[in-house]
């Protein structure tokens, strides 16, 4: 049933977006190019207008049925899980860098001002003399 009012509405907003882009505005836009200006034999004696406007407004008010249907039942969906049953799976942490190993990634610098410290065995880095 969800499926089917998903693809009722697919439907309905590209015709809704077509019969509004048919519809003859002030500059006689896209309309003319099918018609919509001068034969008005396509669509009876009072031209495609009334015709235009009646398809527009069912289109509209199927679109706004189906809108509220969609919102309406996504929302009363519950909690889903691709899990079947069960209890979580436990999270796993990281284990401790072995001995003689940064403990930050390799080739990233360090933040400036944040304190050095060297690798267990390593000598400590030569400290920067400061000018005053």
């Amino acid at each position: 049933m969800h499926t089917l009012i998903v693809i009722l509405h697919v439907i309905v907003s590209v015709a809704l977006i077509l019969v509004i882009l048919l519809q003859t505005g002030k500059g006689s836009d896209i309309g003319a190019v099918f018609g919509g200006g001068s034969s008005q034999t396509l669509f009876g004696a009072t031209g495609p207008t009334s015709f235009l406007s009646k398809l527009t407004a069912g289109a509209a008010i199927v679109f706004m049925l189906t809108s509220l249907f969609l919102a309406y039942f996504s929302g009363t969906g519950g909690t889903r899980s691709i899990m079947k049953g069960g209890a979580a799976a436990p999270v796993q942490s990281m284990p401790a860098p072995p001995a003689g190993m940064p403990a930050g990634p390799v080739g990233v610098p360090p933040i400036p001002g944040a304190p050095v410290v060297p690798p267990a065995g390593m000598p400590a880095p030569p400290v920067a003399p400061t000018t005053k």
